[in-house]
């Protein structure tokens, strides 16, 4: 098992340094100048379109329950345990590279969710659905690269993920945890749980999700925050050691952070797996979303992967930079291996704030998790309806789901984890290619709501036939004629908009050449 494990993590490292990371971060740069800086420039509407954005139509999932999916998903280990591995294997520099995976992968996350939303179909039940495997079938016109995609995302979200995801859990309930349960009940406990939201289908993960992901998300936030305030004097110079440790080594709590290359490694593995922007997981809960313009899931999905790697993963990198947890030297002395990861956090917590935080550490663990698990679960099912519209494959992803959840809880995690990073490398660049090739699709829609935001439409409305930013008339009947994705019995009051305004704004002067 040892050897399995140095072959992957081998393969691992390979592909991201010499693939991955250029590919990705190169994506979001191209993506970020040919919006003219949407992330930055569009940030105040991130807020805005999640703040009035609670109600689906006909019974559907509103652009905030699809938030808060992804939310879910994003926000889980990969902020925690994630984020401590990174430090032990990278050093304080690899939080910086994950900052800047997560800024230009804001662009790559706004084309993501937007493509999702303008080449989404109706499913059976009256609920949409898209993601990549959808963009690339019908923006592509590739069927075959949309059915590999949905075949990768079954493996990679119904199986690894989950596993990843499910033994963080088993650990923080398990023998050495403040419950004391053996392997065996922790995992039938998790099972249990699972199969109880999961084998309930999308809308209770919608359900479930839309409380649970800004709750644990605030929670741990304000625990950072108060570790953060009894050391406030520290902090100027641990974002110093951040910055300058990302280009090379330098002092750091009485030893010598790593080089460059271990830095920009590990913060874009890290970076990638928890905010997932480019890998093509979130876009399945954008396109569910019942929208009036696909920019506007576009921006909030955005603001994702702003809240999980601005917020969250710097939250967890104090908590545990300024509790003294961490060293170089105790990582150069091997005391410090990247096995201490799962307790990392924990206890840099109650080393600060003392030893009663550990169980509200577990329930915090136990809730990213968890919910992790639920939203991953989705993508999956998702990703089968691709494949065969036909309903009793749906049962395959969640019992799959279900099953490896249990797995999880009994495995051996160092597999696991080398396993999903070679899956999710393989998502991302297959994704990123997609992204490329329809640039010009999601580009045109921003045009389009930039426009009719200019000319004073508080919501702008879309129009996938005639409208003449796009390349083309988008296929299907989603996105035809005005309001198409909305009935006007099904308006929200941050919606209305004047009856004279027509659905897609004419260019009132020359934008430049179709991107």
């Amino acid at each position: 098992m040892d050897a399995l494990a140095a072959q992957l993590e081998a393969v691992s490292d390979w592909i991201t340094l010499h693939i991955t990371m250029w590919v990705l971060v190169g994506t979001g740069i191209l993506l970020t100048v040919r919006t003219g800086f949407v992330q930055l420039r569009r940030l105040p509407d991130m807020f805005r379109q999640v703040a009035g954005s609670r109600s689906g139509a006909q019974g559907g999932i509103s652009s905030f329950q699809a938030f808060t999916i992804s939310l879910a998903a994003r926000v889980g280990i990969g902020n925690v345990f994630g984020v401590a591995a990174a430090l032990i294997l990278g050093g304080p520099g690899a939080i910086f590279w994950m900052w800047v995976v997560a800024l230009v992968g804001m662009a790559t996350a706004f084309f993501e969710a937007t493509l999702a939303q303008m080449f989404k179909v109706r499913h059976t039940d009256g609920s949409f659905r898209g993601g990549p495997a959808y963009y690339m079938a019908r923006g592509l016109r590739s069927r075959p690269l949309g059915i590999a995609f949905a075949g990768l995302t079954i493996f990679t979200c119904g199986f690894s993920i989950i596993m990843v995801q499910s033994n963080a859990v088993a650990g923080v309930i398990g023998p050495d945890s403040p419950l004391h349960l053996p392997p065996s009940v922790a995992a039938a406990v998790l099972v249990g749980l699972a199969a109880l939201v999961i084998l309930g289908g999308v809308r209770r993960v919608a359900r479930v999700t839309e409380w649970m992901a800004p709750i644990m998300a605030l929670v741990y936030v304000v625990m950072a925050v108060v570790i953060v305030a009894l050391h406030i004097t520290q902090l100027p110079g641990l974002l110093a050691t951040i910055v300058f440790s990302a280009f090379g080594p330098v002092p750091f709590a009485g030893g010598v952070t790593g080089g460059i290359i271990a830095a920009l490694t590990n913060g874009t593995r890290r970076g990638l797996f928890s905010n997932e922007a480019g890998q093509g997981t979130a876009p399945f809960a954008a396109a569910t979303a019942t929208v009036a313009h696909p920019v506007q899931q576009g921006l909030i999905q955005s603001l994702g992967v702003f809240v999980d790697t601005i917020i969250v993963c710097t939250a967890t990198a104090f908590i545990i930079l300024v509790s003294g947890v961490y060293s170089p030297a105790l990582v150069k002395a091997g005391t410090l291996t990247p096995d201490a990861a799962g307790t990392l956090t924990s206890d840099a917590v109650a080393v600060t704030l003392g030893s009663w935080t550990a169980i509200p550490m577990a329930i915090v663990i136990f809730v990213l998790a968890f919910s992790s698990i639920i939203a991953a679960a989705t993508y999956s099912e998702v990703s089968m309806t691709f494949i065969s519209e036909r309903p009793a494959w749906r049962w395959l992803p969640r019992l799959v789901s279900v099953i490896s959840t249990g797995l999880g809880a009994l495995a051996t995690l160092t597999v696991v984890w080398n396993t999903v990073d070679i899956t999710m490398a393989i998502m991302t660049l297959t994704n990123l290619v997609a992204l490329i090739w329809l640039a010009r699709w999601g580009v045109g829609a921003l045009r389009d709501w930039d426009a009719q935001r200019a000319a004073g439409r508080v919501a702008p409305l879309f129009n996938g036939v005639g409208n003449p930013y796009l390349p083309g008339d988008l296929p299907g009947d989603v996105w035809t004629g005005e309001r198409a994705n909305l009935s006007e019995a099904d308006s929200t009051a941050d919606d209305v908009v004047p009856a004279a305004t027509p659905a897609s704004s004419q260019p009132a002067a020359s934008t430049g050449a179709d991107a």
